[in-house]
């Protein structure tokens, strides 16, 4: 009879840590998905204006766009995607058809419990085609 007294004991100790390990792991899944939901949106805008400057880019070389209609496209598309950088941040040169863009900003992220901020400087050239 104690020895059936001891495996009860001993099962009900385990099945407690099965549950611990359970909470904790999914406490830990819950914090990965939260963070990539708060930092995820700011890499695809980042790869979305970078996208935007490229065609840009290329379009300016052709069309001999002059640097503050190319800083007005590119700001513009900065607004859409709602990325915090000003007009000033937005460097433009287009000297003989090779153009070049570069932005450079911050997004801060708040996780509740950590704060931090993501770095982005997406640029691109294009020489002259003809």
């Amino acid at each position: 009879m104690n020895r059936q007294v001891q495996l009860s004991q001993r099962a009900a100790s385990e099945r407690g840590e099965g549950k611990f390990k359970a909470v904790l792991v999914t406490a830990i899944l819950i914090a990965i998905v939260y963070s990539g939901v708060k930092m995820l949106p700011p890499y695809i805008d980042e790869y979305q204006l970078n996208d935007t400057m490229q065609e840009t880019a290329k379009f300016a070389s052709v069309t001999r766009s002059g640097e503050e209609q190319i800083r007005a496209t590119i700001f513009r598309k900065i607004e859409e995607l709602g990325i915090p950088a000003t007009k000033d941040q937005v460097k433009v040169t287009a000297v003989n058809g090779r153009v070049a863009i570069s932005v450079d900003y911050t997004v801060p992220i708040d996780l509740t419990f950590y704060k931090f901020d993501l770095h982005f400087t997406p640029s691109t050239s294009n020489k002259d085609i003809i």
